[in-house]
C-alpha cells in the first residue's frame, strides 16, 4: 500500500469512536452527526481497505485493523492536543484553568478565589467544575484538585487535607441537639457523593461511631455535598458535613457543630497537575496559595475529636 496518509477528519472520527466505543457519543464530541461521523470512518475504510469496527445491534467494536490503527492514533491526537495547548499557552500565559468538582468549587474554591486573585492580578483564574476524570493534555487543564482514596499515577499529586464529617446544622437546631444530647427525631440530610469511599462515610457510619442506635437510612437523599450544606443553611435538616468544605459556616457560626466529635471519612483532597508543572510559576504560586488557605482548617480539626470509621 503507497505510504499515504488517509484524511486527518476520518483520522480524528476513527479516534474519538475507538476512545467512546460508540459512534453516537464520538459525533457529540466532534460536533457533528452520527451519519457525518459514520460516512468519515467509512471513508478511513475504504483507504485501508477493511472494516476497522464490527457494527452491532447497539455497540461497535474493534476488528484487528482497528485495533492496530487505534494506539498510534490515540498518540498521535494526543501529541497534536499538547502542542496547539503549548503554542496557545504562549499567547495566553496568564491563564489558569483549574478543575475540581461542583461541591469543592461551590463551597470552598469561589468564595476564597478573590483573594488569590488580588495577590495575583496578573493570573486569570478559569474554574471548570466536573466530576468527570479530565484530561491535562485533551482538555486543556492545567492542574486539578481530586477528593477521593488511593493514588495518582504517573503525575505530580499532593494531598492537601484528610477529610473529616461532623454534623452540622443552624445554631437554634444546635441547641436543641445538645440539650436533648441525641439525633433521634431530627431530620437527616444525605450526601450519596461520599458512596465512593470504602467503607462509605455515612449516617450509619456515624451512629456506629457515636454509639447511638436509631434510624439512619431515612431523610432527605443529595446527589452532591453543596446541596445538603445549602439545605442545612436554610434549617431544612442535619447534614454530615464534610469540614473541609463546612469550614467556613462553622468559622462563621451560620452552621454549628452539635457535638466534639468528628468521623475521618477516609478521604482526601489532592492537588494533582502534569509532573514537574508543579514548578512552573503560576501553577507553583496557586499550590501555595492552596496550601496556605488550607491551613484554617486545622484549628477546627484540633477541637473535634477525630476517629475513624468502626
Amino acid at each position: 500500500m503507497p505510504d499515504r496518509l488517509p484524511p486527518l477528519t476520518a483520522l480524528r472520527a476513527f479516534e474519538a469512536a475507538a476512545r467512546h466505543m460508540s459512534f453516537a457519543k464520538a459525533a457529540e464530541e466532534l460536533f457533528v452527526t452520527p451519519a457525518a461521523l459514520s460516512y468519515q470512518i467509512k471513508q478511513l475504510e475504504e483507504h485501508f481497505g477493511t472494516a476497522l469496527f464490527r457494527r452491532l445491534n447497539r455497540a461497535v467494536e474493534l476488528t484487528d485493523a482497528g485495533h492496530a490503527l487505534q494506539p498510534g492514533t490515540e498518540e498521535g491526537f494526543d501529541l497534536l492536543r499538547q502542542a496547539a495547548r503549548n503554542v496557545a499557552k504562549l499567547q495566553d500565559d496568564g491563564v489558569f484553568t483549574l478543575t475540581a468538582g461542583p461541591a469543592f468549587t461551590a463551597k470552598w474554591l469561589a468564595p476564597r478565589f478573590f483573594r488569590f486573585t488580588s495577590e495575583h492580578p496578573e493570573i486569570e483564574l478559569r474554574f471548570v467544575a466536573s466530576l468527570r476524570m479530565l484530561d491535562f493534555a485533551r482538555d486543556g487543564i492545567d492542574a486539578a484538585i481530586r477528593f477521593g482514596q488511593g493514588e495518582d499515577d504517573g503525575v505530580f499529586s499532593e494531598v492537601l487535607a484528610e477529610e473529616g464529617m461532623t454534623p452540622g446544622c443552624t445554631p437554634t437546631l444546635a441547641e436543641r441537639i445538645t440539650r436533648k444530647g441525641t439525633l433521634k427525631g431530627e431530620h437527616l440530610l444525605h450526601d450519596e457523593s461520599i458512596e465512593i469511599l470504602d467503607p462509605v462515610p455515612d449516617w450509619a457510619a456515624w451512629g456506629r461511631l457515636a454509639g447511638e442506635e436509631g434510624d439512619w437510612v431515612h431523610g432527605t437523599h443529595f446527589s452532591n455535598a453543596d446541596h445538603s450544606i445549602d439545605v442545612a443553611l436554610e434549617g431544612g435538616g442535619v447534614a454530615l458535613g464534610r469540614i473541609v468544605l463546612v469550614e467556613r459556616y462553622l468559622t462563621s457560626g451560620r452552621l454549628v457543630a452539635p457535638f466534639d466529635l468528628a468521623m475521618r471519612s477516609g478521604g482526601q483532597f489532592r492537588f494533582v497537575c502534569p509532573e514537574g508543572a508543579e514548578t512552573q510559576d503560576h501553577i507553583g504560586g496557586f499550590l501555595a496559595w492552596l496550601r496556605q488557605e488550607m491551613t484554617a482548617i486545622e484549628p477546627l480539626s484540633q477541637r473535634m475529636r477525630l476517629m475513624d470509621i468502626p
